[in-house]
C-alpha cells in the first residue's frame, strides 16, 4: 500500500514539474506606462493553444521552446514573441494610431475570420444545463471572453473602414501628426457608424472640426485608449 501512495506521489509531481515546464507566465503592460493591460489575446501559432490576460494584465499559457506566441488587443499594435526559454516575460504593447490601425486594416485584419480560424472557442464558450463545469470552469470563461472580444474586433474594423485617413483628409484641413491627433480625439462609436450614412458622416467630421479649433492646444493631441478599449 505503501509503496501505491509513493508511485501516486510520484505520478502527482511528475505532471505538476511537466505542466510547470511548459506553462509560460508573464504580464502586459502599455508601451511607455506601468499600465497592465488586460483581455490580451495570447495566441501559440504552433499547438493552438490561447488565453486571455486577467485584470493584473498577468497571463499563462502552454508552450514550449521554440513556439511563436502573438500578442493582440483592439486599439494596440500586436506583438509576437518568439519563445527562448520560459522565464516570466513582460510584455509592452504600443497604442496604435490613425495610420496603423489603415495599414493593418487594408491587410491582414481584413481577411480575420474569427469562426474559421478559433472553432474551438466557440464551441468551448457554449454553457449546457447538464454540465456545471462549462459554467465555472477557466477554460469556458476565458473563451466567453475571447468572443467578447472577437466582436469588439470586428466592430473597430467597421469604424477604420468608414472612418478613414484619405475621407477625413478631404474634409478638414489637417495633415500628418495633426490629422493623426483630431481622428483619435473624435473618433466615433460604432453605434454612430452603423445607424448613420455619409452625409451623417461628413457632418459629423465638420462638428468635431469645430470642437478640435476651440480646444487649447495642450488638449489636441493623442488619448491613451487604455480606459476605452477593455473588454468587460
Amino acid at each position: 500500500m505503501k509503496k501505491l501512495y509513493l508511485l501516486t506521489a510520484m505520478l502527482f509531481s511528475l505532471a505538476f514539474f511537466v505542466n510547470a515546464q511548459t506553462t509560460l507566465k508573464g504580464t502586459v503592460y502599455e508601451n511607455g506606462s506601468n499600465i497592465r493591460l488586460d483581455n490580451v489575446f495570447v495566441h501559440d501559432k504552433s499547438n493552438k493553444q490561447y488565453t486571455i490576460s486577467d485584470k493584473q494584465g498577468s497571463f499563462g499559457i502552454n508552450t514550449e521552446v521554440g513556439h511563436l506566441l502573438i500578442f493582440d488587443s483592439p486599439g494596440y499594435i500586436s506583438d509576437t514573441l518568439y519563445v527562448v526559454d520560459l522565464t516570466p516575460k513582460k510584455i509592452n504593447l504600443v497604442v496604435k494610431t490613425i495610420a496603423l490601425r489603415e495599414v493593418s486594416i487594408s491587410s491582414t485584419r481584413q481577411m480575420f475570420d474569427p469562426h474559421k480560424e478559433y472553432p474551438e472557442i466557440y464551441e468551448k464558450s457554449k454553457v449546457y444545463i447538464m454540465s456545471p463545469s462549462s459554467w465555472f470552469s477557466k477554460e469556458g470563461k476565458d473563451a466567453r471572453r475571447l468572443k467578447k472580444y472577437f466582436v469588439l474586433e470586428e466592430q473597430e474594423r467597421r469604424i477604420d473602414a468608414a472612418f478613414t485617413r484619405a475621407y477625413v483628409g478631404s474634409i478638414v484641413p489637417l495633415k500628418g501628426q495633426e490629422l493623426e491627433n483630431f481622428m483619435t480625439l473624435y473618433r466615433p462609436t460604432y453605434a454612430f457608424v452603423t445607424n448613420n450614412n455619409g452625409p451623417s458622416m461628413a457632418a459629423y467630421i465638420n462638428d468635431s472640426y469645430k470642437k478640435y479649433l476651440a480646444l487649447p492646444p495642450e488638449k489636441r493631441k493623442l488619448q491613451k485608449l487604455s480606459d476605452t478599449t477593455r473588454i468587460k
